[in-house]
């Protein structure tokens, strides 16, 4: 410890400043805030991104979703039935290929898509709250350098992989 250090009675890491443990803090507070609010519309956040990636691709097949996702096809098989049974997701036989199912938004999971905008943007405002919008465009091209950087797939969220 430096005399500066004792003399102020902090050492240098009684106080955490470092880039990855402040992406860690707002990434897990934001996760949280993200987690409440959603689950006023009967969802969990990992319902959320997968509605996303339908309703972006309707009639994309279980074995799509898990190679955009990097996970076993099984993992999604089972992400899949629990959206089936909120009634926000139904599987179609592919006319293409009948062995494989073609999955499609119902309305309810439309409806819910519809509300997770609202929602989205009012998350986005309030976590971003202290920024303007100059350095909100400046925080996510720096965060999405670091995400590529990382090799992380676009919008896809690495937790689907635990």
């Amino acid at each position: 410890m430096t005399t500066e250090e004792h003399d102020s009675g902090t050492a240098p890491w009684s106080k955490p400043r470092g880039t990855a443990f402040l992406l860690s803090q707002v990434g897990a507070h934001a996760a949280a805030r993200f987690a409440e609010r959603v689950g006023a519309l009967g969802v969990a956040p990992s319902d959320v991104g997968l509605l996303r990636m339908i309703a972006m691709r309707p009639g994309r097949s279980q074995q799509s979703l898990a190679g955009e996702l990097g996970v076993v096809p099984s993992r999604v098989v089972t992400l899949v039935d629990g959206l089936e049974r909120k009634g926000l997701v139904e599987r179609r036989r592919n006319p293409q290929d009948r062995r494989n199912y073609a999955l499609y938004l119902t309305e309810e999971g439309s409806r819910v898509m519809a509300g997770m905008r609202e929602v989205g943007t009012a998350h986005e405002n309030d976590i971003c709250a202290a920024l303007d919008e100059a350095q909100r465009e400046q925080l996510a091209a720096l965060l999405e350098a670091v995400a590529v950087q990382q090799g992380l797939t676009p919008g896809v969220h690495p937790g689907y992989r635990r």
